[in-house]
Order: C-alpha cells, then structure tokens, then sequence
C-alpha cells in the first residue's frame, strides 16, 4: 500500500510476529533468557506471561528459532483442547500416527526415551495456555512426570495472559502450580524502549529515519501505553493516513487520527501535542 512511497522493504508495523524485526528489549530478552536457561538446567514446566499484545507470540517464536537445532519441539498454538486431544497432539507432533488411545502415552513415553537416548530434549511450547481447560493441564502435570532417573523426558513451557495466573491459583490446581519451577513476565515498554522499537523496525524497513518525529514517536508509545501491538497498530495506521494525503511526514492530524482509530489506546483530547491531555483510557 504504502511501502513504494516511504521507500520500505516491507511492513514495519504489521501485526504478524516477524523474528527478523525481534528487537532484545530487556523485557522480552529476560524472558527468552530465564526459559532458554530453565531448559538447559532441566526444569519440567516454565510460565511466561504477558498482557495481550506484549510480545508473547513473538517470544515464543524466537525460543523455536533457539531451539530447533537442539531440542525436539512440540508446538501446541491452540490449546483449547481435551486432555485425550491433547495427548494426541503432543503424539502427532513427535511423528506418532498408528497410537490407539489405549496405549498412546506409552508410546509416547517409549519415544521420548529414545529421543533421550540420542541426547535430545523433547520441549513442549504451549501458546495462550490461558485457554487450557482443567483436563488438559492435568494431562500436561502427568507428562511433566514422565522422567528417566536424571532427566525430565519432557519440558514444558507455558506462554499466556495474565488470566493463566488467575487460574493456576485455585486450590484445584495446586499441584500443577507447584510444578512450576521458572516464571517470567512482561511488562509494557518504557519510553525508551518504545522509541528504540519505533526506531529499530524503521531501520530494518527503511533508509528514511525522518518519517517520524521523535515527539510523535514518544505520542505512539504513550497512546499504546508501551504495548507493541498497540504501537505497531498507531503507527500502521499513521502511514496510511500520511500515504492518502501524499505526505512524506507523520503529523500530529495523523497521529491523532490512528489513536482514535485504535481500540485500547490512550486517547488525546486535544490535537496539539503540548495541550493534549490524556484520557486515562
């Protein structure tokens, strides 16, 4: 759409996860860093939480990317599943086609021993565990006690909303709850984050650093409140509001325009930045 006019390669603020746009911000590379080492230390079950938007797809991505040349990978995307459904999921993704529901978790087991045998951790990412219902978290605990004498034959780590804690701090869910050994969490970004991510995906994208002002930079991050969706939402927005008026520029008439656009950003009740005034939502 616009991309010929601000002379970008591709899409810097698309809502899709782009691992080559990943900037280690210090939330996100904590992250990264507290489940990569859980792993190496052997630890059964990790949780990585964030606000929707905060980056948790993007994480979880990058841990693929770490992990693909060292570990068996079992992505679960979905997780709304039964505990039978999960069972066969985790069977599929470790390239178990003929399992009979009778005997699937001893050839799952049998397998992952072999895997272990030949050096390799099995690692299960579950994206937006907070959709998990009770049967599949206690099917995820008992394949969490699948271990040989030294070893956990499988890991498991958890990406979710906030609403995950919510629900492992029932007293049903104790066990479960226990089990996690490893925690992390996302936060908003500061200002400087924000800046630096506005900054990082334009330099990745485009030769043109002057497509935003540094002021209607610090107004993105403060109207999406630090959440990168929010932000790559504005400033997507921003560029084709400037790309219809065949401007070279983000102006505040833009800027103000894709805040109002966007759901769950900080509104500005005034148009000129220095008199603002921002809502509380």
């Amino acid at each position: 759409m616009y991309l010929e006019h601000f002379g970008l390669s591709q899409y810097p603020f698309h809502l899709t996860p782009d691992t080559e746009l990943f900037l280690g911000l210090e939330s996100h590379y904590e992250a990264i860093q507290t489940v990569l080492s859980a792993l190496q230390m052997g630890e059964g079950l990790i949780k990585v939480t964030g606000e929707v938007g905060s980056g948790k797809t993007m994480v979880c991505r990058m841990l693929i990317n770490h992990l693909s040349d060292v570990a068996q990978l079992v992505y679960l995307p979905n997780p709304a599943l039964s505990g039978d459904e999960v069972r066969v999921a985790v069977a599929t993704e470790l390239g178990l086609e003929s399992t009979s529901r009778l005997s699937i978790v001893e050839e799952i087991q049998s397998h992952l021993i072999e895997l272990s045998k030949q050096g390799l951790r099995t690692v299960v990412l579950v994206d937006e565990a907070q959709a998990l219902s009770d049967e599949a978290l206690e099917v995820l605990r008992l394949f969490g006690n699948l271990e040989t004498e030294r070893n956990k034959l499988l890991q498991i780590v958890l990406l979710g909303q906030p609403e995950l804690d919510e629900r492992l701090s029932q007293h049903h869910l104790r066990q479960f709850r226990q089990r996690i050994t490893f925690s992390a969490q996302l936060r908003p970004l500061t200002l400087d984050e924000g800046v630096a991510y506005i900054d990082a995906r334009l330099k990745a994208t485009t030769e043109q650093q002057d497509i935003f002002s540094l002021a209607v930079k610090k107004a993105i991050w403060r109207a999406g409140k630090g959440n990168p969706r929010l932000i790559n939402q504005i400033a997507h927005k921003a560029l084709i509001l400037a790309f219809s008026r065949q401007t070279s520029h983000i102006n505040n008439e833009h800027l103000f325009a894709a805040i109002h656009d966007t759901v769950d950003s900080c509104k500005p009740k005034f148009k000129t930045p220095m008199l603002w005034g921002w809502s509380n939502s």
